[in-house]
């Protein structure tokens, strides 16, 4: 079942329950979705709609970030839940340990020795993670282990 039909069927189990925050979510990630697929003109495959989730992930996480520093709780606490939401429909995420795996591989495979080729096992992790894990998580990780690796 594509993400689609899941997000219709979500849709209609929420306006029945009367979950209006659910409703709104989900609303968002379809409307997310068909516009991404009215921009490329085709419908979207399981990679292009796993970008789409992962886009709107990530301003998620941005906005509670940012609510955080600014400690407006009221509305950090709105996008938590939304957040909750929203990985119901992501695929399982990486422990740190696997990134951390994942990372020491594109390093090994790279050749990178210094922080001077983070851009070059950046480029080589993010298409092995993608909607797995966390972006930021990442960085940090590549960063950490550059660092030690000189």
């Amino acid at each position: 079942m594509s993400l689609l039909s899941t997000l219709n069927e979500d849709m209609k189990t929420a306006m029945k329950a009367k979950d209006k925050e659910t409703l709104q979510v989900v609303r968002m990630l379809k409307a997310a979705i068909q516009n991404e697929q009215i921009k490329i003109g085709r419908d979207l495959n399981g990679e292009e709609e796993l970008t789409v989730l992962s886009r709107e992930m990530k301003q998620r996480r941005d906005s509670l970030s940012e609510f955080e520093k600014a400690e407006r709780d009221d509305l950090a606490e709105k996008v938590k839940s939304e957040i909750i939401i929203v990985e119901k429909y992501m695929p399982e995420q990486l422990s740190e340990e696997e990134i951390r795996q994942i990372v020491a591989g594109a390093i090994a495979k790279t050749g990178a020795t210094s922080p001077k080729e983070f851009g070059k096992v950046m480029g080589a992790v993010m298409p092995q993670v993608k909607g797995k894990a966390d972006g930021n998580q990442v960085n940090a990780v590549v960063k950490e282990l550059l660092q030690n690796h000189e």
